[in-house]
């Protein structure tokens, strides 16, 4: 019976040393995705910084500067209740910068409701959005429409005329005073789910030795008959 249980167990060795090996690595994503989330809820929690370049993604930052109001676009759908929505994509022109493409809000796409367009120079407080690339599932954008479902800045800043963006965005924060657009309240935070797999593969390790105990006690008593 040694001679099956020896096989078992070089058999179950490297399967262990993976699992271990994923639990130990879902530890460490922990730890990094907590002090992510930390770092966000202390932004929010602060003053706005000046933006500047290059900007860390998702900070709470304020820029200042003028809407191009005449080459906005929208991005994305979303539906609120019965709504069909968009967001309205607006160029900040800044002074010595490149022009920042700015996510000021959700709007619906049926434009019943006035939108609010302020003129002169604004200083707006939101987060900053990292550019996104186009895949296999992305829908199709509308550069003639100014549609875009992707926030690629370079492709969305050449189909609006603009020569030179900024390689990211900011997503507009307020309070939400029954205005449209309607500003995003909070910076996003990412799923931490690392905790829950890290049980998972421990579990699974642990669940691994005990069949390879159960089996060598199995083999051990029908020796003794």
């Amino acid at each position: 019976m040694r001679r099956p249980i020896l096989r078992a167990t070089l058999a179950a060795l490297p399967v262990f040393a993976i699992l271990v090996f994923l639990g130990t690595w879902q530890v460490q994503r922990l730890a990094w995705k907590t002090d992510v989330l930390a770092r966000i809820a202390a932004s929010e929690a602060g003053p706005a910084a000046p933006l500047r370049d290059p900007p860390e993604p998702l900070a709470k930052v304020r820029a200042t500067g003028r809407f191009d109001h005449a080459r906005e676009a929208t991005l994305g759908v979303e539906v609120r209740g019965p709504v069909l929505g968009t967001h309205l994509l607006t160029p900040l022109l800044r002074a010595g910068a490149p022009p920042v493409l700015v996510d000021r809000g959700w709007v619906p796409l049926e434009r019943g409701a006035p939108v609010a367009r302020p003129e002169g120079e604004v200083s707006v407080e939101g987060w900053v959005r990292p550019g996104d690339s186009p895949n296999l599932f992305s829908a199709t954008d509308d550069p003639a429409a100014r549609r875009f479902y992707t926030f690629d800045p370079p492709a969305i800043g050449a189909a609006l005329g603009l020569p030179e963006v900024a390689p990211y965005g900011l997503v507009a924060l307020g309070a939400g005073d029954g205005t449209l657009p309607d500003p995003a309240r909070t910076l996003p935070r990412p799923t931490n789910n690392h905790l829950g797999y890290a049980i998972t593969w421990y579990g699974l390790a642990l669940s691994l030795l005990g069949v390879l105990a159960a089996f060598a006690i199995r083999g051990r008593r029908d020796d003794t008959r």
